[in-house]
């Protein structure tokens, strides 16, 4: 496979704003996102500022920003505020809140007030199906699935993946997307099941660089890295 040949949408993950303008400047990604955890690992103490200092720089791509709220109402009133930041913005609402109970309300009124959503932190079929039949045949909406996290427990995220691109199929607006990937092999599985947007980390994208690289040379660099790594070390066996 060949970039060139990729049908899947790119998008960047995370808060640095080094790290995401840097992503900015490569014309394969079309989309950014990003949620409260990472945006508190690297200090940012003022989300809204964050987010809008963001879409100022960024304009012509989709850029996801989460809500933090526990309770529907509250969840709302940001959501709408989030949207109104800018026409790129997708709003990210969770699946659930922390009680486990389903945001599917507040998706359709929201989906039906035409605010672009993110769906986000979805594991399971039922929840694809749940956000499905709330979501607006009129309004744009990404689907992501945590497909790493899904991965993580032992479980092939890829017979999952494929299903949720069947069940959204029959909506033109809704979009499958492949959350927490672990490598950039996930990119060729998501795009071969016909999953519309994958997120990665910058350092999942920068391995893009590595797509059709001879494999027989990358060997021998792998063995000079040891080799080299040994030497500065001082290594020594008597």
């Amino acid at each position: 496979m060949k970039l060139d040949e990729l049908k899947i949408k790119l998008f960047a993950d995370g808060a640095d704003i080094d790290g995401i303008m840097e992503m900015y400047s490569n014309p394969l990604i079309s989309g950014f996102t990003t949620n409260p955890t990472l945006m508190n690992k690297i200090g940012i103490e003022n989300y809204e500022i964050f987010a809008k200092d963001l879409l100022l720089r960024i304009q012509d791509r989709s850029v996801s920003l989460e809500v933090f709220a526990d309770e529907f109402d509250e969840m709302e009133r940001q959501a709408l505020k989030i949207a109104s930041w800018g026409k790129n913005v997708a709003v990210k609402i969770p699946v659930t809140n922390t009680r486990g109970e389903s945001s599917a309300p507040l998706i359709k009124k929201l989906a039906c007030s035409g605010v672009t959503l993110n769906i986000t932190a979805i594991l399971s079929l039922d929840q694809i199906k749940k956000v499905s039949k709330a979501l607006s045949y009129d309004t744009p909406a990404i689907v992501s699935v945590f497909a790493g996290r899904i991965a993580d427990t032992g479980i092939d995220p890829v017979p999952l993946m494929s299903e949720g691109v069947k069940i959204l199929s029959d909506n033109p607006n809704a979009e499958l997307l492949w959350a927490s990937p672990r490598e950039l092999l996930n990119v060729f599985q998501a795009d071969e099941i016909g999953c519309q947007i994958i997120t990665a980390t910058n350092d999942i994208l920068k391995k893009l660089s590595l797509v059709g690289k001879d494999l027989t040379e990358y060997s021998r660099e792998t063995v000079e890295m040891f080799r080299r790594d040994a030497v500065t070390a001082g290594y020594n066996i008597d």
